[in-house]
């Protein structure tokens, strides 16, 4: 059965990996992944969202990487075991490669380069990340949060606001005070879907 390879796949991959691409669809809730276990695929989110999420010192999930289109947990090429959880937080599809084929597929210095400018750009957007944990209240988290993922000041909130609530650090209790603190000071408005960072 044919399946939906996208762009980025095709200009990435060797043909003979594009031919070991499955598809692998998740409802909301599913696991991709449990923490502990041996790596056997490498997921690329085609549709939906899962989350790399690991729990906090203190119980709290915290959320290590987030993908809507693109390769989760790229880490996971060259460890023995999964490191997180991976969780889907929207239904959707996913395409699976086999990890071995993939790291045998490696000794090829032409995708080797594309690999290696695909882990690039997500070493950066990991800084922008974590910069923004690094950050010491919520306010600063959330505006930060806006600024960088967000466009022309709005925030489009995929899943929900625990979700986001894990995506920086933070319990989702704190996160709806804050947000509400920052509506009663003018600087903040809360959509259904969505929050918008208004002109100060």
């Amino acid at each position: 059965m044919d399946i939906y390879i996208p762009e980025l796949l095709k200009n990435l991959l060797p043909k003979v990996l594009l031919s070991q691409c499955h598809a692998h669809h998740f409802e909301k809730g599913d696991y991709l992944f449990h923490q502990g276990n041996k790596p056997e695929y490498m997921f690329f989110i085609v549709s939906g969202e899962a989350i790399l999420t690991r729990n906090s010192s203190h119980g709290e999930p915290t959320t290590l990487q987030r993908s809507k289109a693109g390769f989760l947990s790229e880490a996971s090429l060259l460890t023995d075991v999964y490191h997180c959880d991976a969780m889907a937080t929207q239904s959707g599809q996913a395409i699976t490669l086999p990890i071995n084929s993939l790291r045998s597929a490696l000794s090829d210095n032409q995708f080797s380069l594309k690999w290696m400018q695909l882990l690039s750009k997500e070493i950066m957007r990991l800084r922008t990340q974590s910069e923004r944990l690094g950050l010491k209240d919520i306010r600063s988290k959330l505006i930060h949060l806006i600024e960088t993922e967000g466009k022309q000041g709005v925030l489009n909130i995929q899943s929900d606001f625990k979700s986001l609530a894990s995506e920086i650090g933070v319990t989702h209790e704190a996160l709806y005070r804050s947000i509400a603190t920052l509506e009663k000071e003018g600087l903040l408005k809360k959509l259904p879907h969505s929050i918008q960072l208004l002109k100060r």
